[in-house]
């Protein structure tokens, strides 16, 4: 849900509609999302949630930040066998992933749809079944 490694950060889950905000949480070199209103609690994304961004979104670069070429993103998990790795990611309309860390930070998107929730397994009530055996 949220791979921020942030042990000191407060963080939410992500509601329908919100507006996020890329930003670097002080005290860490992880980037994620928070509010505009809020910058100090990491917002938490589900995978299969789905982003809209006002821009075209850019990643930071060695000298300077570079443009992906997309708007639309949804959330999911990646290199999730490497345990030392962030797994925090956004897949593009065109195919290209780029992982929250690599994110330039004020960039604004909105939450378009959140993913269904699990689906609860559900238990029937128990019955008695009565045999009566019968004589031939």
């Amino acid at each position: 849900m949220c791979d921020y490694s942030l042990h000191t950060v407060s963080s939410r889950d992500a509601e329908l509609s919100d507006v996020l905000v890329s930003c670097r949480f002080p005290g860490t070199e992880t980037r994620g999302f928070c509010s505009k209103e809020d910058p100090l609690t990491a917002v938490c994304l589900r995978p299969g949630t789905e982003l809209a961004f006002e821009d075209d979104v850019r990643i930071k670069g060695l000298f300077f930040r570079r443009k992906v070429g997309a708007q639309l993103a949804r959330f999911r998990k990646v290199d999730t066998n490497k345990p030392t790795e962030h797994h925090d990611a956004l897949e593009f309309a065109n195919g290209r992933i780029v992982k929250l860390t690599d994110l330039a930070t004020g960039q604004r998107a909105r939450v378009l749809q959140l993913p269904a929730e699990p689906a609860t397994k559900r238990t029937a009530a128990p019955i008695t079944i009565e045999l009566r055996a019968t004589q031939p």
